[in-house]
């Protein structure tokens, strides 16, 4: 993606937390700084949902529940005989029907990011299975 030059100033105080955190995450500041005004541009057209970090990255979650990607994953699987698919899964989720909505509304925005976690999320479950698998024929003898 072309990219283009941003000079700002920050109080230097602001500064010295972007080089701190910059140090801890082994990124530079510029990564850091992209990172967190992407997710604060994400935030402000999509109230409701933050950015958490994780081992696999930081990811956009539904304030007060689930990741995105956990959401939409439960969406997917509406039985086609429901009539209410935001109250099914909001049930599914002991979740609120507007914090679905919100998630709904974030999937529809950035939809091949999201694929990516539900992706990554099916791939990691997989592999969590193979391996107790393999430990319970192992125990089994």
């Amino acid at each position: 993606m072309p990219s283009r030059h941003l000079s700002i100033r920050i109080a230097e105080e602001l500064f010295d937390h972007l080089d701190a955190a910059s140090r801890r995450s082994g990124r530079t500041r510029s990564e850091i700084a992209k990172t967190l005004i992407e997710e604060g541009l994400r935030i402000e057209q999509h109230p409701g949902i933050v950015f958490r970090a994780g081992p696999a990255g930081r990811r956009p979650g539904i304030l007060g529940g689930p990741d995105v990607w956990e959401i939409v994953r439960v969406f997917r699987q509406v039985p086609d005989e429901t009539a209410d698919a935001v109250g099914w899964v909001a049930e599914q989720g002991n979740l609120r029907a507007d914090q679905v909505r919100t998630a709904l509304r974030y999937y529809a925005a950035y939809q091949q990011e999201i694929d990516r976690w539900i992706d990554e999320g099916e791939d990691e479950s997989r592999r969590a299975e193979e391996a107790w698998l393999r430990e319970q024929a192992l125990l089994a003898g």
